[in-house]
C-alpha cells in the first residue's frame, strides 16, 4: 500500500458512459426519447401493434412455459405470434442459408421473451385491480379495427376485443413505469445525498499477521485440545441393537475391526478399514457431541475400542491406533492449524490484540503524527476519497471503487457495512477513528478534509441518475424472464417441434 490511490487507465465502458452523459446533457429531451423508443424496441412491452386475429403462424398449440400458472403458448393472432410475426420481418433479407437455424431459434427466442414479458405485466396489473374502462377498449378497438371489425364473427370480435383490452392494459404499466423518468423534486435530493464528501487516510492490521508467539502461547494453554490422535471408527446408522452385535464380534474376535468396518460401517472411512487417519483432538467434536465421551476416547491407549456412543442419528464405535501425542509447537503444520482453529473458534482472541494495537498507534500518533506513527509501526497507509456516503456503491454517486491493497471484493463488503459508514463519517476532521473490525482486519480511519460538491459535480450527478433511472426501466425484461414464477421450458417444446 501507498500513501496515494493509483490512478487507474480509463475503460471502454466508462468512455462510453461519458459519451452517453455528454450526449444527454446537449439535448436531454431527445436522448430520453430516444433511450425510451430503443428499450421499448428491446423489452417489447406493447412495442407493435395488435395485427388482429387471423395472421400466419403455425397451426399448433405450442407452450413454452407458464408464468405465475398462466400459459406462455403460440396460437395464431396471439401477442406470441405477433411478434414472432414482427421479428421475422425484422430479420428477413438480413442472414444467410447457412444462418437460417441460428436466426430461427432466436426469432423465436425473442418473441417468447416477449410473450413472457407480455404476460407478467398482464398479472402484475390484474393483481393491482386495474383493468381498461369498456368505453375505452370499444373506442380503441374501432379506431383501429373499424373497416375489418365488419367482417369479423362474433368469435373473431371477442378475441379482438380482449386483444385490444390486454394492450391497452400493458400500455398502461408502461407508461406507469415511465413515470419515474419525469423530474419530480428528486435531483435536490439526490444532489443531497453526495455532500458532504470527504478525503481520507488510514491503515489496516490484517489477522493474518497475528503472531506466532501467541499461537503458540494459546496452543499450550489448551493443549488438550491439540493432541495428535489417530483412530478407527464403525458407524452404524441401522439402530443400537445392531451396532452392539457389531461392536461384540470385534471384541470377541470373531470380526476384524477392518473387515467389520468395511462390511458393515457407513460411513466414509468405511473403504479404508474404519482408518480417520491422524486428526487433533477438536476435531473429534464433528462425530462427538458431548464432551464426557469425547474425553473417554481420548483416553483410549493403542488397540483399546471404545464403548458404544451415540452420537444423535448415528451409533459409533473407536479404536486408538496410536496413543495421544502432545502439540508439537516447533512443527509448522501443527501451528497452522492452531491459528486456523483460534480464527474459527477463537477469533475474538485476534480482534482483541489487533484493537489493542491500533489503541497504542492511535495514542503515538496523538503527539507524533499518523504518518510518523505508522512508520514506527511498520505498517502501510491507504488513502482514498473524496467520497460521499454511498450505501451499497450506488453508481451515480462516487463510489468505493479504489484503495490500493485491498480487492474488490473488501470493498463491496465495505460499501454495505453500517459501521464503515458511521465511522469513517462521524469521526472529527483531523482526528484518528476508533478501531473498526471489518472482515479480516481492524481498520483506522483519519479525515482530512470535507467539502460541498461544486454545481458541475452536481449538474453530472443528476445526469448519471437519470441515466441510473433509464438503466433500471431496461431492465424490465430480465426481471421477468429470471423471475422465480416463470417456468421455464422453452427449449424442450422449441427442439421437440421446431428444431427442424
Amino acid at each position: 500500500m501507498t500513501d496515494k490511490v493509483k490512478k487507474q487507465p480509463i475503460r471502454e465502458e466508462d468512455s462510453v458512459k461519458s459519451e452517453l452523459v455528454r450526449r444527454f446533457k446537449t439535448n436531454p429531451g431527445i436522448f430520453i426519447g430516444t433511450v425510451v423508443i430503443l428499450i421499448i424496441v428491446i423489452v417489447a412491452f406493447v412495442f407493435v401493434p395488435a395485427f388482429g386475429p387471423g395472421s400466419g403462424g403455425l397451426n399448433a398449440d405450442l407452450t413454452f412455459g407458464y408464468y405465475e400458472k398462466v400459459p406462455i403458448t403460440y396460437r395464431p393472432g396471439n401477442y406470441f405470434a405477433q411478434m414472432h410475426d414482427y421479428y421475422t420481418r425484422q430479420m428477413q433479407g438480413s442472414f444467410s442459408a447457412d444462418d437460417a437455424f441460428l436466426v430461427n431459434y432466436q426469432i423465436w427466442q425473442s418473441s417468447y421473451q416477449a410473450a413472457v414479458v407480455h404476460t407478467a405485466v398482464l398479472q402484475e396489473m390484474k393483481k393491482a385491480g386495474y383493468e381498461p374502462p369498456k368505453d375505452l377498449v370499444d373506442r380503441e378497438v374501432a379506431l383501429r379495427y373499424l373497416t375489418s371489425y365488419r367482417r369479423m364473427n362474433d368469435a373473431e370480435r371477442m378475441a379482438l376485443w380482449r386483444e385490444v383490452k390486454e394492450s391497452m392494459a400493458a400500455e398502461k404499466y408502461e407508461n406507469d413505469q415511465y413515470e419515474i423518468l419525469k423530474p419530480a423534486g428528486e435531483d435536490a435530493f439526490v444532489t443531497a445525498m453526495a455532500s458532504p464528501q470527504r478525503r481520507f487516510e488510514g491503515t489496516a492490521f490484517n489477522l493474518k499477521d497475528y503472531p506466532e508467539e501467541e499461537v503458540t502461547a494459546f496452543a499450550i494453554q489448551n493443549s488438550a485440545l491439540f493432541l495428535s490422535i489417530h483412530f478407527s471408527q464403525i458407524t452404524i446408522t441401522s439402530g443400537e441393537r445392531e451396532a452392539r452385535q457389531i461392536l461384540a464380534t470385534v471384541r470377541d474376535g470373531t470380526s476384524s475391526f477392518e473387515d467389520a468396518a468395511r462390511n458393515q460401517s457407513q460411513d466414509t472411512y468405511a473403504d479404508r478399514g474404519g482408518d480417520t487417519g491422524i486428526q487433533m483432538a477438536y476435531e473429534l467434536a464433528a462425530t462427538v457431541r458431548e464432551e464426557a465421551d469425547r474425553n473417554r476416547i481420548l483416553a483410549l491407549r493403542k488397540g483399546e475400542v471404545s464403548d458404544l456412543i451415540n452420537t444423535g442419528e448415528t451409533w459409533v464405535f473407536f479404536r486408538a491406533e496410536e496413543d495421544p501425542i502432545p502439540v508439537d509447537t516447533n512443527d509448522p503444520s501443527q501451528v497452522e492449524k492452531i491459528r486456523s482453529y483460534i480464527l474459527l473458534f477463537e477469533r475474538g482472541r485476534m480482534d482483541d490484540y489487533f484493537i489493542h494495537k491500533a489503541e497504542e498507534l492511535r495514542a503515538r500518533a496523538a503527539s507524533e503524527g499518523f504518518t510518523a506513527a505508522l512508520e514506527e509501526a511498520e505498517l502501510e497507509k491507504f488513502s482514498f476519497g473524496p467520497l460521499a456516503v454511498n450505501y451499497g456503491n450506488q453508481d451515480f454517486l462516487p463510489r468505493l471503487a479504489v484503495i490500493e491493497g485491498f480487492s474488490q471484493a473488501a470493498l463491496s463488503n465495505f460499501a454495505v457495512n453500517d459501521s464503515f459508514w458511521l465511522t469513517a463519517f462521524s469521526t472529527p476532521l483531523g482526528q484518528i477513528s476508533e478501531p473498526l473490525v471489518l472482515g479480516d482486519q481492524v481498520l483506522l480511519f483519519l479525515p482530512l478534509e470535507e467539502t460541498e460538491i461544486g454545481e458541475e459535480d452536481a449538474e453530472n450527478l443528476k445526469l448519471s441518475f437519470q441515466y441510473a433511472l433509464l438503466n433500471a426501466a431496461g431492465n424490465i425484461q430480465t426481471f421477468f424472464t429470471q423471475s422465480p414464477k416463470l417456468k421455464d421450458q422453452f427449449w424442450d417444446t422449441y427442439r421437440r417441434y421446431l428444431m427442424n
